[in-house]
């Protein structure tokens, strides 16, 4: 499979859109000399403020710009890093054009290099060594808050950290559906923002937020 350097342009459209093409993307980390490699196989999407047509109350970004989310609004194709519940540390890709927030979270993948050191890392193996964000984060390498903003168009170094983002081959059996552990409307059919190649052990399973199962049955 030949695989290629994302550019910046081609994570300049918003998150909705770039976020199903990431799938079979490949995420290669080098930190403290040592190197992951991650097959992209569930994301979702992100809005920020005034990003797209429908409002995101899903987003970190959906009261504005902060201190904690300020990478979401910056120049695509750096990395959002942020802590999940105190403890995990989670990937985005920025989208969008510099200025609009957005991002993509890296749910889940397939660990295709390094699996050595991801099992260190995370104390799994096999298929859920990177099944959920939380997990893929933790076999990366990357941390927050040193590693949020690293560059993966670019490759540069932050603080010990290299990341590089590379596109595969489109998968087939790309689905789509609401966004997993998300409150209230959010994380229901109203907004099917979650991707995931369809069949891949690695895709983190499917959990109601706080409040969704109820905002969905209004839905329905």
């Amino acid at each position: 499979m030949t695989l290629r350097r994302a550019t910046r342009s081609e994570l300049e459209g918003l998150p909705l859109e770039v976020a199903p093409r990431l799938l079979g993307a490949e995420l290669r980390t080098v930190v403290d000399d040592v190197e992951v490699r991650l097959r992209i196989t569930e994301v979702e999407a992100y809005h920020g403020q005034g990003t797209g047509d429908v409002a995101d109350p899903g987003s970190h970004a959906r009261m504005g710009r902060t201190a904690r989310n300020a990478t979401m609004w910056g120049e695509p194709g750096h990395l959002y890093v942020y802590l999940s519940h105190g403890i995990h540390s989670c990937v985005n890709v920025v989208c969008g054009p510099e200025g609009t927030a957005g991002g993509v979270l890296l749910r889940a993948g397939s660990v295709i290099e390094g699996a050595d050191a991801a099992a260190l890392r995370s104390g799994r193996e096999g298929r859920d060594l990177a099944r959920g964000p939380g997990r893929l984060g933790q076999v990366s390498g990357l941390r927050h808050p040193v590693h949020d903003g690293v560059d993966a168009v670019t490759g540069s170094e932050l603080n010990g950290a290299r990341a590089e983002l590379w596109w595969g081959s489109e998968p087939a059996g790309v689905v789509s559906g609401p966004r997993v552990g998300v409150a209230g409307i959010a994380g229901t059919d109203a907004f099917p923002w979650r991707f995931w190649i369809e069949g891949e052990r690695s895709v983190s399973p499917f959990r109601w937020g706080r409040g969704a199962a109820e905002a969905q049955a209004m839905l329905d």
